[in-house]
């Protein structure tokens, strides 16, 4: 049975599913997908806490389906603008588990991933899954994922 380390890129995911889709991922069928005939070494859903009753809410369904939930404090610029971002984070817990894994999945479309991806292909020689919003994800990290899943059909929420 191959092992599998997960990492999803919360925020990217919810953005893309909604500007493309106008609806949001499915967690429980992806978690179906994902881990069918494979043993969980280790699955992570970053996000940013605002502290709010619905994002709890959230947060303890994703922890009942089988992850760890990992927060960064909700950063609200003088400007306006907000700065909520686990790039590096999930880039260190992906490295850490090539070693533990034989497939990597990432839920992300972000660009910045390419490099991670391409490293734990050739480097450690591990099966790189990357899920995203076909139209929302960077080329550069479709190419160096092993596979692509596009996030569609049974993967939203109906």
């Amino acid at each position: 049975m191959h092992k599998v380390a997960i990492f999803v890129d919360t925020q990217n995911v919810y953005y893309t599913t909604r500007d493309a889709y106008r609806k949001n991922f499915d967690y429980n069928k992806f978690w179906a997908q994902a881990t069918a005939n494979r043993e969980v070494v280790a699955a992570f859903c970053y996000a940013i806490n605002k502290g709010d009753k619905k994002q709890r809410e959230f947060q303890n369904i994703l922890k009942a389906i089988g992850f760890e939930v990992k927060l960064k404090p909700f950063i609200q610029r003088a400007d306006g603008s907000a700065k909520g971002d686990w790039d590096v984070g999930i880039t260190l817990d992906a490295i850490e588990y090539a070693e533990k894994a034989d497939v990597i999945v990432l839920v992300s479309g972000d660009g910045d991933f390419d490099l991670l991806a391409h490293k734990i292909r050739t480097v450690h020689g591990k099966k790189v899954e990357v899920y995203g919003v076909s139209q929302l994800t960077a080329a550069s990290l479709m190419n160096e994922a092993s596979e692509f899943i596009p996030i569609e059909g049974d993967l939203l929420l109906r």
